[in-house]
């Protein structure tokens, strides 16, 4: 399902009304970005989490509501095409994902335990 907005967006003091914003469909809604629910579904917390990241490196405070808007919403876009037509694994935006290269098999985890460290001093077994 498509999901798009019937009214205009509203600007107006955009930059706090998106700190204040807690889920995926609050974000779109509010920046009047259109989605497909099924890759929202999916990626959400990815698409959040990018768009995190390419807002940590463009500051919109101090920027007229107008600009710091249409900023947001091209960056909320560009997070979510990523995520659109590539999986989440893929992209590796969370630092599980990062740390985990399919390439690199993990290696075995061997335990190894010391007799003399089960059996207490000067017990024996019999």
């Amino acid at each position: 399902m498509d999901c798009s907005l019937e009214k205009p967006v509203d600007m107006t003091d955009i930059v706090a009304r998106l700190q204040k914003l807690s889920s995926a469909e609050e974000f779109f809604a509010t920046l009047g970005v259109t989605y497909e629910e099924s890759v929202l579904r999916v990626a959400r917390l990815h698409i959040l989490k990018r768009m995190g990241e390419y807002l940590a490196s463009d500051d919109l405070q101090g920027l007229p509501d107008r600009v710091a808007g249409a900023r947001a919403q091209a960056l909320l876009r560009r997070a979510y095409e990523e995520f659109e037509s590539g999986s989440p694994l893929g992209a590796r935006v969370f630092r599980v994902l990062k740390d985990h290269d399919p390439a690199r098999p993990v290696p075995p985890k061997t335990a190894f335990i010391a007799f003399d460290d089960i059996a207490p001093l000067g017990e024996t077994l019999s």
